[in-house]
């Protein structure tokens, strides 16, 4: 087979590029791992930027993302039995949307699908050759035979333990890590939410985040420890813990009920470096990872996708690799700033068992201020509701 870029991941970054792709007239291939219905089982963050809004208006996925999703114009932090509330609208200019990542991954399938993009699913021994040359290619297997593509461009999109930040050069790459000595346990069940907007919790025995994915369906999620299992927290637990966490007027509003899924996730942030070697570009989780408490992980995705597609879509239309050769530099500024928003939040909001009363003490500090000045709550809405792309 040839085409003109493979994309190696089926996720939303990978299938996000092949649509905006093919809207450029750009000829593509994504090798997806996993099946379709595993890829669409995967539960994920819910919460869309302004600027991811955009990109996904203009790859032609975004009919039901504006009929169901639901805008936001603000978020609340709770600390010490007491509330207030960020507004992105006045202080940013911008709204967020809650709209789950395994919708925006359906209507992506969906788009594909419509203009017959072309997805390979449940590959095996995916191999990326001669990266460092104007015509390199992919191998695979599928259905006990080996298969080849020839391409001009290869999109790693098959996140952090994918094949194709493993295909950097290990001399040439640099990995940015820092873990978290904590995780979230998470739930989702048939309930209204206890809030129209989010709510982020500090408590002395852990955060909270009460979150929501429409007006029946809600999602909670509570600071654990690290080798916590699932077994350690039934339902009764949960929905006991979290009415501890939050101040007494939302725990009195919580309706409480079944889990209909329910994970555990670790918290990490991570960046590699480049985002590109020779014909391979990295986007997504497959460059970087970010912990949860800021939602920016698919935002990244997105933005990358953008970035990236620019870029070939320079190529394609004039032949210079200028916005390919300024790919890297220019998706990694933004992850930084966004991997700095991620930790700041993490750390403003968590319990941190080695931080001592010092610590504490700083946190409390700092909530106090973002309570009280509205310069650091500009900063806040204009972090959280996505810098500009």
């Amino acid at each position: 087979m040839r085409t003109q870029v493979v994309i190696v991941g089926g996720g939303p970054a990978g299938t996000l590029l092949s649509q905006l792709l093919d809207l450029e007239g750009i000829e593509n291939i994504v090798l997806e791992l996993r099946s379709r219905a595993y890829v669409l089982s995967r539960v994920r963050a819910g919460v869309l930027e302004q600027g991811s809004l955009d990109v996904l208006r203009t790859a032609g996925v975004g009919e039901r993302m504006e009929r169901e999703g639901q805008f936001h114009d603000g978020v609340n932090l709770a600390f010490a039995g007491r509330m207030f509330r960020v507004d992105l609208k006045k202080l940013a200019d911008r709204q967020v949307m809650i709209y789950g990542q395994t919708e925006v991954q359906r209507d992506l399938y969906d788009a594909r699908d419509r203009r017959e993009g072309q997805i390979i699913f449940e590959v095996e021994d995916v191999e990326l050759h001669d990266l460092d040359t104007a015509f390199p290619f992919v191998t695979y297997r599928k259905d006990g035979g080996e298969e080849r593509i020839d391409c001009q461009f290869v999109a790693g999109c098959d996140g952090s333990h994918g094949v194709t930040r493993a295909s950097i050069p290990a001399d040439l790459a640099r990995t940015y890590e820092r873990g978290y000595p904590f995780g979230w346990v998470g739930i989702l069940s048939e309930t209204p939410p206890v809030n129209e907007e989010l709510i982020y919790n500090i408590h002395e025995r852990g955060f909270a985040l009460c979150t929501l994915r429409s007006t029946h369906l809600s999602r909670y999620y509570l600071q654990c420890q690290l080798d916590d299992d699932l077994a350690d927290w039934p339902d009764d637990r949960f929905w006991e813990e979290l009415a501890r966490r939050v101040p007494p007027s939302v725990a009195e509003r919580l309706v409480t009920g079944p889990s209909i899924e329910k994970l555990i996730t670790p918290l990490r942030s991570s960046v590699t470096e480049p985002m590109r070697y020779e014909r391979l570009f990295l986007a997504g989780d497959a460059a970087h990872t970010v912990p949860p408490t800021g939602a920016k992980g698919l935002n990244l995705a997105i933005s990358d996708v953008a970035y990236l597609a620019r870029g070939l879509s320079q190529f394609h239309r004039t032949g210079s690799m200028e916005l390919l050769d300024a790919y890297s530099d220019t998706a990694l500024r933004r992850v930084w700033k966004a991997v700095r928003f991620s930790w700041w939040m993490t750390n403003l909001t968590h319990r941190f068992e080695d931080g001592g009363t010092f610590r504490g003490r700083m946190q409390e500090a700092e909530l106090e201020y973002l309570s009280t000045s509205i310069a650091a709550q500009t900063s806040m809405a204009e972090n959280y509701a996505g810098l500009p792309l």
